[in-house]
């Protein structure tokens, strides 16, 4: 048996048991009406997550970097001017795959933890920019971008705008049509809080239109808006389609999350990450632990990149899971070895954030740095009853 921990890393997050039972169920037939009706659900139900009423959801099987390439793929032809806003690891393979379909990419880089200037981005767009890509969440750096903001001044300069929002949608506030977002995608494993396997893109009006004019074909057979969308457009009528097999039993367990997710309400959910976040804080904040992001406006909520202190390095995480929690190391390259971060999204509430801050304060102090025994856990408590008005 493989030991079991309270899994706080940014992806693959703990699970409901609602969630892991749809998943025990005997598989459906994909052709079946009764897999067709839960895709239905499915769908609609990314349309509430993505606020994109008029968004056309795709629900393939494959991982959050397979929703980066269908993003891009089909709008991408060789040539086009793509400018990739750069804020960490992840928004770096968005350019790289520009780069692999041929794009002119143009990247506005800023150091980790930080955020470029509007300036710079619109310096970027000028001069015929067809695509603009955001990472709502970096999942590197824990920094969160201005979405709505940069997708106005994109549309300014008449660019469509790409947002990765693996690490964000189902945590972090978004709204993809009133932001008049073109594209956006997750993954299964994150906020939405179902375990990986699903690639997830919303396709509104203006981004379906381009890849409707392409004067190429796309550059990639599997993810082809034009070989799913039949498909997906039966699903939401509630009948069986096919072009490639999906993943029936991770459907239903989408289907078993979104359900849980329409009872809490988005509005609620993202009060209740955030709320997570400023409680989780206020407990690192009393054990003196620094975050990458250089602006608490630039902090996301899913997650928290965190600098190790003085005289502390990548031992802290075999101590914090001897002491019953996962969390996870740096991946951007900068900070590798200077910090660690810890996912707090999808399904947890306050238990699993007091488990963490305790298993933090023991690996700190196993390791011989001082910490007020108490002292995050504590301050943790504080922040959570204070906002609970009590």
């Amino acid at each position: 048996m493989v030991s079991r921990t309270l899994l706080m890393i940014p992806g693959p997050v703990e699970v409901d048991p609602e969630v892991l039972e749809a998943i025990a169920r005997p598989p459906l037939s994909h052709m079946s009406t009764a897999f067709a009706a839960l895709m239905q659900e499915a769908l609609a139900g990314l349309k509430e997550a993505f606020d994109a009423l008029d968004g056309q959801p795709f629900l393939i099987a494959g991982s959050g970097t397979l929703a980066m390439e269908m993003a891009l793929a089909n709008l991408v032809e060789p040539g086009d001017r793509v400018v990739v806003v750069d804020t960490g690891y992840f928004a770096a393979r968005m350019a790289e795959l520009a780069e692999w379909l041929e794009a002119q990419v143009i990247r506005v880089a800023a150091e980790p933890g930080a955020l470029p200037d509007d300036a710079q981005i619109e310096s970027a767009l000028r001069g015929g920019a067809k695509i603009l890509t955001i990472t709502h969440v970096d999942t590197s750096t824990g920094v969160v971008a201005p979405v709505e903001r940069w997708t106005a001044l994109a549309h300014r300069h008449g660019a469509l705008v790409v947002v990765d929002g693996v690490c964000a949608v189902g945590g972090q506030r978004f709204h993809q049509t009133l932001w008049e977002v073109d594209v956006a995608l997750t993954g299964s494993q994150k906020a939405l809080a179902v375990p990986p396997g699903l690639a997830i893109v919303v396709a509104r009006p203006a981004a379906l239109e381009v890849y409707h004019q392409r004067r190429t074909r796309t550059r990639s057979y599997y993810v082809d808006w034009g070989k799913w969308l039949p498909v997906m457009e039966a699903y939401q009528a509630g009948r069986p389609a096919y072009f490639a097999t999906p993943a029936v039993n991770l459907v239903a367990a989408m289907v078993a999350s979104l359900r849980r997710i329409r009872v809490e309400g988005m509005e609620a959910r993202w009060a209740r990450h955030e709320r997570i976040a400023r409680s989780f804080r206020a407990g690192l904040r009393a054990m003196e632990l620094e975050l990458v992001p250089r602006d608490p406006s630039w902090t996301a909520v899913t997650l928290s990149v965190i600098y190790y202190p003085d005289g502390i390095d990548d031992r802290l995480l075999r101590e914090i899971e001897a002491a019953g929690v996962t969390v996870a190391g740096a991946i951007h390259p900068a900070l590798r070895g200077r910090s660690f971060r810890v996912g707090h999204m999808g399904e947890i509430g306050l238990p699993a954030l007091l488990q963490t801050l305790s298993a933090i304060e023991i690996a700190l102090r196993r390791l011989g740095h001082a910490v007020s025994p108490g002292a995050g856990v504590a301050a943790a408590q504080a922040e959570w009853t204070r906002e609970a008005g009590a």
